[in-house]
């Protein structure tokens, strides 16, 4: 079943159901307030007849009494103890009452009665006789016009929940028409962006501030976002594409060199392997840079813990210098402490010291300090420096300041990329200053200490 017919047939059912409730209600308390009503006067009209005739009763005989006060509809009774009296006295039109077996009854009482299918108010009022026994007068009134009233009540109140169904249903389809628009447009949207392959937004009423227009804004949102994401990847791997189509071409270009003069021409042979052999490590490390790139930070292996700082820097410093042979001076004004992933900053910081290797020929210097909740990194080199509008585009991926000097070097515009998802994965903060022939300097901020509450 469809979303709107099933909107269509729950409202509609259940609007339905409120108003047969409502009309039930409605006709429960007129019916109740009419038969109380009849019954009061009924109680009422007794207590003044008992207390007429008690009055009369030494003066006109009780059969006399009763056909005096017998009611339009209905009959008067006047039962002594053991069911024993006067015979009743009915209208012309209640005569069948007269078969109801008598039953007399001490105290006052009143009651709602059916007999031979209809309805009617009996009233019992005990009173004492001229003799000094206690008599009941009994009266039993009709109350068959409180009952048509009641039938014809009853006909309205079907007849006006028959008449109200009708806008009722045909608001409940407009209702799930107007709640299902804009999730029409949307699949219609979506179908249309799955066959065309080209991303496209809802039409939307800014006027309007429902949860529905909140939805299509949040579609549009995303298709936003799917729509960027696509861009950057298609970006992403035309950047590889191209990245790795120099390196592939420089070994095709030996190995053809190799296959044609490489017998011939023995000199040729040490140049080319050395060509070949450093392409395929450069592509061997782009391969790995950008295969740590395609992976979301979720899904890196992070082991967090609180740990030295400057005993991590000390030991990178001193792997840098086996590597390269480049000193690092190291500064720390005490015990500096961090809580981090220890090879994932290892890593971060061999990216910075590798970039500091390859602009600056001067000393590299790390300087730590702890500053409250926070530690920091400086990573400054006097190289040649980035100009200021360079600064904000460092870290895209695939982006060369100096795209000769960097291609030179052996880079691929990955390092700072693949830095700024290591400190987005380990949590720390990296800020940049830079300033041509001056040198560079990195600043990583780290948390001193864990963030969750234990």
């Amino acid at each position: 079943m469809k979303l709107r017919t099933k909107i269509y047939l729950y409202s509609s059912v259940l609007f339905a159901v409120l108003l047969v409730i409502i009309n039930l209600f409605i006709y429960a308390v007129f019916s109740r307030l009419l038969t109380d009503n009849e019954l009061d006067q009924a109680a009422a009209e007794t207590a003044k007849i008992a207390a007429d005739m008690r009055r009369t009763a030494g003066e006109v005989q009780p059969a006399e009494l009763l056909r005096a006060y017998v009611p339009v509809e209905g009959m008067l009774r006047l039962v002594a103890e053991g069911g024993s009296g006067p015979a009743p006295v009915t209208s012309a039109s209640e005569q069948e009452l007269s078969r109801l077996k008598p039953e007399y009854h001490q105290e006052r009482q009143t009651s709602l009665i059916k007999s031979a299918g209809h309805s009617y108010a009996f009233v019992t009022v005990p009173v004492i006789w001229t003799d000094g026994t206690v008599m009941s007068v009994q009266m039993t009134k009709s109350l068959e016009s409180t009952m048509s009233t009641l039938r014809v009540l009853r006909i309205v109140l079907a007849g006006a929940t028959a008449v109200a169904l009708i806008p009722l249903l045909l608001s409940s389809r407009l209702l799930s028409g107007l709640i299902m628009r804009p999730i029409v447009q949307m699949t219609a949207t979506m179908r249309e962006i799955k066959d065309s392959g080209k991303f496209r937004r809802l039409t939307l009423q800014d006027e309007a501030k429902d949860e529905l227009v909140e939805m299509g804004h949040t579609f549009n949102g995303m298709i936003d976002l799917l729509e960027s994401n696509y861009l950057k990847q298609e970006k992403f791997v035309s950047d590889a594409s191209h990245e790795l189509r120099t390196p592939l071409t420089v070994i095709e270009s030996y190995a053809s060199l190799l296959k044609r003069r490489g017998l011939a021409h023995p000199e040729l042979f040490h140049e080319s392997v050395e060509a070949i052999h450093s392409e395929a490590i450069r592509m061997k490390e782009l391969t790995e840079q950008l295969l740590l790139l395609a992976k979301h930070q979720e899904q890196w292996v992070l082991s967090m813990k609180p740990m030295d700082l400057g005993e991590l820097v000390q030991a990178s410093a001193k792997a840098f210098y086996n590597a390269y042979g480049r000193d690092v001076l190291v500064r720390s004004q005490g015990t500096v402490q961090g809580y981090t992933d220890e090879a994932k900053l290892r890593q971060l910081l061999f990216i910075f010291l590798d970039n500091a290797r390859k602009y600056s020929d001067e000393a590299i210097t790390i300087s730590l300090e702890a500053a409250g909740r926070e530690s920091t990194i400086v990573i400054t080199d006097r190289g040649i420096g980035i100009p200021p509008e360079e600064l904000p585009k460092i870290f895209d991926r695939f982006y060369r300041v100096d795209t000769a000097r960097s291609r030179q070097g052996g880079g691929a515009g990955l390092g700072l990329s693949l830095a700024a998802e290591i400190a987005g994965a380990i949590g720390a903060e990296l800020s940049m200053d830079s300033a041509p022939g001056r040198g560079t300097s990195v600043t990583i901020r780290i948390a001193a200490e864990s963030r969750r509450k234990p």
